[in-house]
């Protein structure tokens, strides 16, 4: 996405499960913030418009216990930090079923907008 050239960094690893995997993301925002923002934010966002595609957890959870979830994001609240205008999180997700949870949700979209014929 050119608009986001230069703003942010991370890296997403295969941990040793067949299926989980976590990105650390780090970027650069428009203004100070403090952690307790980042995470009301995410909060917000997890309970609002992004329901069911982003999830925040406040436990001490490992790559196995994501397993199976539908979200296609999963911040690591506990991993989760700000300095300045930095912010870093961690987030996991299951590359398989949360990937074919988000396919399903556009199909369901397409049918609605009759953008699919179905038989």
């Amino acid at each position: 996405i050119p608009d986001l050239k230069g703003k942010f960094d991370g890296m997403a690893m295969r941990v040793p499960t067949p299926t989980v995997s976590i990105v650390d993301f780090v970027c650069t925002v428009n203004a100070q913030v403090t952690t307790e923002q980042v995470k009301e934010a995410f909060t917000t966002a997890a309970n609002g418009p992004l329901k069911g595609i982003l999830q925040v957890c406040n436990e001490p959870l490992v790559s196995m216990d994501f397993k199976g979830n539908p979200a296609s994001s999963i911040i690591d609240m506990d991993s989760t930090m700000a300095m300045g205008n930095m912010v870093k999180c961690v987030t996991w997700y299951d590359n398989e079923w949360g990937y074919s949870n988000r396919v399903a949700d556009l199909l369901n979209f397409m049918a609605s907008r009759k953008l699919v014929v179905t038989a």
